[in-house]
């Protein structure tokens, strides 16, 4: 009897080392699994093939091969307005809970109420304000260790899910692909860096560091004794448009090879990465699927899209066509 335990023992070691080598050679086989067998699957591919072929006059040596990827609805949702705005109209509420005093203009009353309308007629000048009050006057890591707080709790307003469930899982394929190839991944977006910051890691992968957002006012100060770095009301540079290019260029120090953006605030960094010798390559998530996202471009109020979807074919930039290009979008849920 003992020894056939033992030989039933060798054959489930056997099928279990049969299983692992089998997932391995799957996951090498087919590294996007939520991405349907399109042309664009196929081109995101021959590309990275290409660029790691060290046989290949296409080869680009792994400390050049850099990534840049927008946040907001390229990594995951942007609607109905951007998740950091739903954020600071929850810590304005919660402001004004214990402070009533902080409601100081209409924009922000109205924002404490909910009222996105009259929030939204407010224009770039009210977000900043909204922005400025609820992102000022406390120690980054409060600010984001609030931000974190908020993420494991705060829910969609149509979907019910978690804002970090709301990641696009085609996206989180492509990312950790390009890392087992050898390519540095980075987030740069026109959203807040240390909001992004709160949550990159656990979402994405990729730490604080490989971060570049927009970026508010600060000071360094002792506060009872602890060394801070403390928020201040106004912004200090906006990492958006011709902003993305020029922050690349200052946190960085390399052009990318491959950019990936899904909004007219992405164009110029898609523009100056294509622009560089050698191969290349640009992709543009467009929003195309209702049933189970959004479908949104020329007219939408966030991520509009429109220089980008005229001038995508002509500048060899690729589509992503969310409906046809995405067997599935979110992590959990198709």
């Amino acid at each position: 009897m003992s020894s056939n335990m033992t030989a039933g023992g060798q054959v489930s070691r056997y099928l279990a080392l049969f299983a692992l080598l089998f997932g391995a050679v799957a996951a090498k086989a087919d590294p996007l699994p939520s991405w349907n067998e399109t042309e664009t699957k196929a081109s995101i591919i021959e590309f990275v093939e290409s660029v790691t072929d060290s046989e290949a006059d296409t080869f680009v040596p792994q400390e050049d091969r850099v990534a840049v990827f927008d946040n907001d609805g390229t990594l995951w949702a942007e609607k109905p307005v951007y998740f950091q705005f739903m954020f600071a109209m929850d810590r304005l509420k919660a402001m004004a809970k214990d402070d009533p005093s902080v409601l100081s203009s209409d924009v922000l009353k109205a924002a404490a109420e909910g009222d996105m309308g009259a929030v939204a007629q407010s224009g770039e000048k009210g977000l900043l304000e909204i922005i400025a009050t609820t992102h000022s006057n406390l120690p980054v890591d409060a600010f984001q260790a609030e931000a974190g707080d908020w993420l494991t709790t705060a829910t969609h307003p149509e979907t019910g899910m978690l804002y970090t469930e709301m990641i696009y899982q085609p996206m989180l394929e492509l990312l950790r692909y390009l890392r087992d190839e050898g390519f540095t991944t980075y987030i740069v977006s026109g959203g807040g860096v240390h909001f992004i910051r709160a949550f990159s890691e656990d979402a994405y992968n990729i730490p604080a560091n490989q971060v570049v957002g927009t970026t508010g006012k600060s000071h360094y100060e002792v506060v009872d004794g602890e060394p801070v770095v403390m928020k201040d009301p106004g912004i200090a540079f906006i990492d958006d448009k011709e902003g993305k290019p020029v922050a690349i260029d200052a946190h960085i120090g390399k052009r990318p090879i491959f950019a990936g953006g899904n909004s007219d605030g992405d164009f110029q960094m898609l523009e100056w990465t294509t622009a560089g010798e050698g191969p290349r390559m640009a992709v543009i998530v467009h929003h195309t699927d209702a049933e189970r996202e959004w479908a949104y471009d020329r007219e939408s109020h966030v991520g509009r899209l429109e220089r980008g979807l005229d001038e995508a074919g002509e500048r060899d930039w690729l589509l992503i066509d969310m409906a046809r290009d995405w067997e599935r979008v979110w992590p959990r849920n198709p």
